[in-house]
Formats: structure tokens, C-alpha cells, sequence
């Protein structure tokens, strides 16, 4: 089990700590609604450090990222960051991942914690062109600083201006009195704020600076669990549930990070299936009665026919109604949809809903 440079941290502030992506992490300190409504409302502080940074640099960067990600990354200028996959061979997706155009010939991609090592083989394993690649993962911490408040409580802790970065934008600069930061507003929660990636060594005085900076704006450390919640509130896959090695990224919604103006991984065989339609679709639902959907459940029709499956499911903190995502065969996938969620021996009416559940953001 690995442990981020935090873990100490987390631990004396009485964090319960579970095994995640083969570290060990926070799942939650006070209560997930608590900490839920904290980033919704103020500003709460997430350990994200078990992510994978690689560094892509050279004269052929470019077109090593243009080959396996399925987003068209000659639009990325320095400072702007792009949400994308990598496609395998088969239909399905390596793993989601942002790309950051750092300097010209260079690029940094973080990744999922759980698809570091698949993640790097799959590309190096298609770098047929050259390109220099740099695992940083082990070396770098990375917090996100979520929610309302997050800029107004965190300003005094750098020369530049936080609220001035776009969404899905970047600068590297200095933060809690480090030098050469990188300030990313790529944020997994819907309530605005940044991330911070910083060495190893440096995330100690990062953390402890957010905390002073932040104490009058009402800010507390986030586990795992409330990121859960809020990231499904906003409808944004995860790795692992929604999207895997198995699932079509056209299936899952993502065609609109699907370029084919370019030629990428397995692209004519999507692109077939995007022309065709996908037989099945990732689709958002509520329901209309009690009850709280859970990956793995049937989703089924008024006959009680199994339909499809729940791949992530939970009941919402910001509704106070059960909410999910889930793949149906697409003749039930349009918004108003009746859909039913069975839960035990229970099939509880549901409605298929237009993302994002959460539209109360700031």
C-alpha cells in the first residue's frame, strides 16, 4: 500500500483511511454530507496526490498524444488544458485523462491512480515516433481546492490573480510560498476552485498555508467519499464505473471529445459506430420514489425486462433524491424516459434526467 505525502496528515486529524487505487486514503473525516455541503457552500480541501503525472516532450510530443487521445490536442495553446481518452484497440477506453500544453514540445498528462502503470505502458507502447516520456507520478502531490470560496480564501497566498484563470486553464506560478506551481482550474466538482500540483516535499507547507489562508472563509479537509458524491451530481464518469476497457466511448457520451479530423487509435471503427448509433447509452437518472440506486443494480422497463445496469448511483446531498448513471439499450435513453431501478425486490420508478443534476453553481 503506498501513501501519499499526507497521509501523517490525514491520519492525526482523525481521517478514516481505506485502501484506494492501491493507496492509502481518506475516505472521510467528519461525514460525507457534511463535507459535501462544505465544498457546495465554502471550501473544502481534497488529497488527490494518488493521480499519475506523465511529462511528453520533444520534437514528436505531438504526435504521440495526437495517436492515443482521442481529442484533438494542436488546439491546446500553452496555459489551457483538454479532457480526453485513450482509445484501445477494441472498442473501448484505456482510461480518461487531462492534457496540459505546459510549454511548447511539452505536455503533461494526469491520469488516473488506478491506470498508472497501464496507462504508461499503452503509450509507450504505441511511442513509435520518439517522443521523450517522463513518469512523474511518484514524485508529485496534488491537492484540489473546491468550491465557492476557494479563490476569494486562497488570493493572499499568490501573486496572481486566481479568479482570472478559466475553466480547463493554467498557469505555473508561485503558491503558499512555493515557486513554480502548477494552478489548474480543471476542477471534478461543479463549485469552482483550482488544483495545485507541487514535489513531494513541498505539499506539507502547501497544505498547512491553505488551512491558515483559509480558516475565516470555513474551510475543511475532503475524502474520497463527498468527491464521489459531487463529481456524480455533476454527471462527470469515473473510471472504473462508468467508463472501462469495455465500454464504448460513443456509448458513454463522449463523442464531443471524439476529433475525427485526425487519425487516432481504433478512430475509423468509432467513427463507424458513432455514424451507425450505439445499440446502448450511458444515460442520467432520478428517482421518484425512496430509495438509493447502487453500482451493479438493473435497470429495467415497466415489465420488469432487464434493460440495463447502474454504474454509479447515490443518494444526491444537494436533491435529497437518489440519483445515477447507467448504460440502457438507446430506445430508453431519451430525457423524460420511465425507466425503473431494481433495488432489492423492489423496482422503484425512475425518469431519465438531463445532466448535470447539481444547476444551483455559482
Amino acid at each position: 500500500m503506498k501513501n501519499t505525502a499526507l497521509t501523517s496528515t490525514h491520519e492525526a486529524l482523525g481521517a478514516k483511511m481505506v485502501p484506494f487505487a492501491g493507496f492509502n486514503m481518506p475516505v472521510q473525516y467528519e461525514g460525507v454530507n457534511a463535507e459535501h455541503e462544505t465544498v457546495r457552500n465554502a471550501v473544502g480541501v481534497f488529497d488527490v496526490s494518488h493521480m499519475g503525472e506523465f511529462l511528453i516532450e520533444g520534437e514528436h510530443a505531438l504526435e504521440l498524444i495526437q495517436k492515443v487521445s482521442s481529442n484533438d490536442a494542436t488546439k491546446l495553446t500553452i496555459g489551457k488544458a483538454q479532457y480526453s481518452y485513450l482509445p484501445n484497440d477494441d472498442g473501448g477506453i484505456v482510461d480518461d485523462l487531462i492534457i496540459y500544453k505546459v510549454k511548447e514540445k511539452t505536455y503533461l498528462l494526469v491520469v488516473n491512480a488506478d491506470n498508472i502503470d497501464k496507462d504508461w505502458n499503452w503509450i509507450q507502447s504505441k511511442n513509435d515516433v520518439g517522443a521523450k516520456m517522463r513518469n512523474l507520478s511518484d514524485d508529485y502531490s496534488l491537492l484540489a481546492i473546491q468550491g465557492p470560496k476557494a479563490v476569494e480564501a486562497m488570493q493572499s497566498l499568490s501573486s496572481h490573480d486566481l479568479a482570472a484563470i478559466p475553466f480547463y486553464n493554467f498557469i505555473v506560478g508561485d503558491f503558499a510560498g512555493i515557486e513554480h506551481v502548477i494552478i489548474s482550474a480543471t476542477g471534478y466538482t461543479g463549485s469552482g476552485g483550482f488544483e495545485i500540483y507541487c514535489k513531494n516535499s513541498e505539499v506539507k507547507q502547501v497544505w498547512d498555508k491553505v488551512f491558515e489562508a483559509g480558516k475565516a472563509y470555513g474551510i475543511k479537509p475532503i475524502g474520497l467519499a463527498a468527491r464521489d458524491t459531487l463529481r456524480l451530481e455533476m454527471g462527470y464518469c469515473l473510471y472504473g464505473n462508468d467508463i472501462d476497457d469495455t465500454t464504448s466511448p460513443i456509448e458513454a457520451g463522449l463523442g464531443w471529445v471524439t476529433k475525427f479530423t485526425k487519425k487516432f487509435t481504433n478512430s475509423e471503427a468509432l467513427e463507424a459506430e458513432k455514424k451507425h448509433g450505439p445499440k446502448r447509452k450511458l444515460i442520467a437518472f432520478e428517482l421518484m420514489d425512496r430509495g438509493v440506486p447502487r453500482h451493479g443494480y438493473d435497470i429495467v422497463d415497466n415489465n420488469g425486462n432487464k434493460i440495463g445496469v447502474v454504474t454509479s448511483g447515490t443518494m444526491s446531498p444537494s436533491l435529497g433524491k437518489g440519483i445515477g448513471l447507467g448504460y440502457v439499450s438507446t430506445i430508453f435513453s431519451e430525457i423524460g424516459c420511465q425507466i425503473h431501478i431494481q433495488i432489492r425486490k423492489n423496482a422503484i420508478p425512475a425518469t431519465v434526467v438531463k445532466l448535470p443534476f447539481y444547476k444551483n453553481q455559482s
